[in-house]
């Protein structure tokens, strides 16, 4: 992020002038990995070249540099540095020998696969490793697509809190290699020895004491990984017997949670497999972190654990940015999608065929139901009056379909019509009230 500050003198003088923020770095610093505030235009070359590293080494977070308006004005000879390279390290060989004697002498090891290995790459070491020692996979939600769904490996993504399936079988594991995640869920494992890999050495061991660690590139870990454990055991025999069973039991047929299933398999099935499905913060979103199969890396963005209404329709504008050959749909509540409804308008100017999918129950649907289960009935501020989307999709200039009686075979159909149109395409979805997707189960 480049941004702007007020004139130099006035910095900190808070008296008020344009745009002035009290303490904007101090602001800025918990979600940003590097500040600089540049006075000098002389040191714009260095400063960039620095958050340039900052930005390509270590864990990948943003980074931000301040300017303020005389600095930007100023004319100054500058020595323009070359480009970086920038190597991710890979865990030192101490470590990968430590992990892989852990691994040799684990009965029954549990692969946890976390947003590290999207991002670092790594989804086909992932894979590798999990294959050679047959060991069931789960993925937090950021991690979905470190393994395919079609693989007998993967049992699917845990929910953070109140997960009983996992719960009552993670004291079947003798040890967890975690890999590019925090772990963050609370009380989730039993006292099991735990491999960390991660770039960030400060997540090692965070959440959970009994903790060894791998610090470096998850890619050029795992690979290291395997290598050594292949010097100490062959691989496993096939468990597919054995883990089929445990993800039909995962996956039973008193798990399905209607209407939302319906939804979610109707989307699965127009989608290609390397089709990227935005979750927004919507009840479809929610089910979709377990019952939508994910075939690919890369191909499931969420929120993470911002939970950010109006994150879904932005990203997949930048996914569809970034990827133009790849089917892109952000899926969205009413609630959410009218956080950034302007954006419709930066899909025309920009000819983005992402499709917003647009599920309208004329509520903040999760916020109305807890409060009518939590309080006796009763709800405050939960309800809101949408424009019609038709209109409004009209009024932007793009494509507009909505859903009669809410039919899952219709959204199918519509849905899979939107994927081969070059433009942007507006579905509205009417539903009723939902279900808890969060139920136990």
């Amino acid at each position: 992020v480049v941004a702007g500050q007020v004139e130099r003198d006035l910095i900190g003088v808070e008296r008020g002038m344009l745009h002035e923020i009290k303490g904007q770095m101090e602001t800025i610093k918990p979600v940003t990995k590097h500040q600089r505030l540049i006075i000098d235009p002389a040191d714009i070359p260095e400063a960039v070249h620095e958050a340039m590293e900052q930005l390509k080494t270590g864990r990948p977070r943003p980074v931000e540099i301040e300017i303020p308006p005389e600095t930007l004005s100023d004319e100054v000879d500058v020595e323009l540095l070359e480009s970086g390279k920038y190597e991710r390290p890979a865990g030192s060989i101490d470590s990968v020998k430590h992990g892989a004697d852990l691994i040799a002498k684990a009965k029954k090891p549990l692969l946890w696969g976390g947003g590290g290995v999207i991002s670092g790459k790594a989804s086909g070491e992932f894979t590798a490793l999990a294959e050679y020692l047959q060991a069931p996979v789960i993925t937090t939600g950021e991690g979905r697509g470190s393994i395919s769904d079609r693989s007998y490996l993967s049992i699917g993504s845990f929910r953070f809190r109140n997960d009983k399936f996992f719960e009552n079988r993670i004291d079947d594991y003798d040890l967890i290699v975690a890999v590019g995640t925090r772990m963050a869920s609370p009380g989730f494992l039993k006292g099991q020895k735990i491999l960390q890999i991660d770039i960030d050495e400060e997540e090692i061991g965070r959440n959970y004491e009994n903790t060894d660690g791998i610090v470096g590139d998850a890619k050029k870990s795992l690979s290291g990984l395997l290598n050594a454990l292949k010097e100490r055991i062959p691989a496993r025999e096939s468990r597919e017997a054995e883990l089929n069973a445990l993800k039909e039991e995962r996956f039973n047929p008193a798990t399905v949670i209607e209407p939302q299933n319906s939804y979610v398999q109707a989307i699965r099935r127009a989608m290609p497999d390397d089709g990227i499905f935005v979750s927004g913060m919507t009840q479809i979103g929610y089910y979709s972190r377990n019952k939508y199969e994910v075939y690919e890396p890369g191909t499931y963005l969420t929120s993470s654990y911002y939970g950010n209404l109006g994150f879904a329709y932005p990203t997949a504008l930048g996914a569809k940015v970034a990827k133009p050959d790849k089917a892109v749909v952000a899926v969205s509540g009413d609630g959410g999608f009218m956080f950034n409804v302007q954006e419709l308008s930066t899909a025309v100017r920009h000819k983005i065929n992402a499709v917003a999918l647009v599920f309208n129950d004329n509520a903040f649907g999760n916020v109305m139901r807890d409060q009518v289960n939590m309080y006796e009935g009763r709800e405050y501020g939960a309800r809101v009056h949408n424009p019609d989307f038709m209109k409004l999709a009209d009024a932007f200039g793009v494509r507009g379909v909505r859903i009669r009686d809410g039919s899952p075979d219709e959204l199918e159909k519509e849905l899979n019509d939107s994927l081969q149109i070059d433009s942007p395409t507006l579905i509205e979805v009417p539903v009723g009230e939902m279900p808890n997707p969060f139920r136990d189960y």
